[in-house]
């Protein structure tokens, strides 16, 4: 059985200590937040890890439950590795992909909420109200397939056609492995992202070679496939009885994960577009 996750970094731990051929990795600490990067440098390095070839960031965080304010350091900290994966100029279309009536799937969306939109604003206001030169910002929210009758992925190609962004960054909740992950790990990721996937409901990607520009993907783990935890703790899925076997777990306090997730990640985009200001003046603007 394969261990259903959406994070490289649990796909690494499953192959054990050895690094496979056309994997490379690193770690390093800024604050509270130890980072691992792992790059996928061709096909062999792709099979081996099961992720696209690209680069993967994952930052352990300290759990959203206990920590009620995302501080200012921690903030920038995931902003600066973000803005390593985005080309340093140009517009940036923000997309949050998600269902906002089902909790654990509403991060992408309530993110975007967070995202200071700069398109309207032209030059000479912003520098009249103080805010200096902003970096072109646009976000929506695709829906989902059920309503709307569009694949996110060819929502965010027709807004990106007439919004002409350098970069699109997306935003989705994830699966992962171990419990343990869920309202701790945020993964960053220059290869875009196939919507569903972690949780057996893949959809259209949305990647550079779909959407025709650079696609950074950015994401926190919400949910834990049951086959795949207890599997990873017994080594066995046999006890499960079959009924059981498509559910997905959450944490209990699902809701103040969703909410200070969303914080922390709309809050990393600002700061990773908009570095001249502060994360003060940021919550400010957006009207928190």
């Amino acid at each position: 059985m394969e261990l259903r996750t959406d994070l490289a970094l649990e796909k690494r731990e499953i192959l054990g200590k050895n690094e496979p051929e056309g994997v490379e990795s690193c770690e390093f600490t800024e604050g509270e937040v130890n980072f691992t990067k792992i790059r996928v440098l061709n096909k062999k390095g792709s099979e081996a890890l099961g992720k696209p070839v690209g680069t993967y960031i994952t930052a352990e965080i300290p759990r959203l439950t206990k920590n009620p304010i995302n501080d200012e350091e921690t903030i920038e900290s995931i902003a600066k590795q973000l803005r390593s994966l985005l080309p340093a100029e140009g517009a940036v279309l923000v997309a949050g992909l998600g269902n906002t009536d089902i909790t654990p799937d509403a991060v992408g969306p309530k993110s975007v909420s967070m995202v200071l939109a700069t398109r309207h604003i032209d030059k000479s206001l912003s520098e009249e109200i103080g805010l200096g030169e902003l970096r072109s910002v646009a976000g929506f929210v695709p829906g989902v397939l059920g309503r709307t009758g569009l694949e996110a992925a060819e929502s965010v190609k027709g807004i990106a056609k007439t919004v002409s962004p350098s970069a699109v960054i997306v935003v989705d909740a994830l699966a992962a492995r171990r419990l343990s992950r869920l309202g701790t790990t945020v993964q960053l990721s220059d290869t875009g992202i196939i919507p569903g996937s972690g949780v057996g409901n893949a959809r259209k990607e949305i990647t550079e070679r779909s959407v025709g520009i650079p696609v950074v993907s950015v994401g926190i783990p919400t949910v834990v496939d049951v086959e795949t935890l207890v599997n990873d703790l017994t080594g066995s899925k046999s006890n499960i009885p079959k009924e059981s076997r498509n559910m997905i777990i959450t944490p209990r306090e699902i809701d103040i994960v969703i909410e200070r997730a969303s914080e922390l990640i709309g809050m990393a985009i600002n700061k990773a577009l908009q570095p001249n200001i502060s994360v003060d003046e940021m919550m400010m603007l957006v009207g928190n």
